[in-house]
């Protein structure tokens, strides 16, 4: 290109109205898939663990890195990001395998995002759940 003009990102140059309108006779557009797959029903999955029942009760969390903690639960959201209170970690020493020890630090409020969650269970029991990998016959 002579005289340093400067080249347009989808292809031409900055000056003149060659290929000004390059790449916008394409009536789809980049939505791609207008009109498609309309009348197809989706199945409304029903959520294998409701936290709503746990509501102001004690439940304990299990978190990547090994970090286990008990607390009321206060909120949730879909994501299963939880707000627990009255927390308390608790600690495993693992150093000596044969005299694990235990103790526990009390945090107060937490927030803990639902990524790094591994085990949600209430610390009163455990209630049993339909296998949803099962077909239903």
């Amino acid at each position: 290109m002579r005289g340093g003009g400067q080249q347009h990102p989808r292809g031409g140059s900055g000056s003149g109205s060659g290929g000004a309108h390059r790449g916008h006779g394409n009536s789809r557009g980049r939505g791609g898939h207008h009109g498609h797959g309309g009348d197809r029903e989706k199945k409304k999955r029903d959520p294998i663990f409701d936290p709503s029942k746990y509501s102001d009760k004690s439940i304990r969390v299990k978190i990547i890195g090994g970090r286990e903690v008990t607390g009321i639960l206060k909120g949730f959201d879909q994501l299963t990001n939880i707000v627990l209170d009255d927390v308390v970690e608790t600690i495993r020493d693992t150093d000596d395998p044969e005299a694990p020890t235990e103790r526990q630090r009390h945090i107060g409020l937490v927030v803990l995002r639902g990524p790094s969650i591994i085990l949600i269970s209430p610390t009163d029991g455990s209630d049993e759940i339909e296998n949803p990998f099962v077909q239903a016959e």
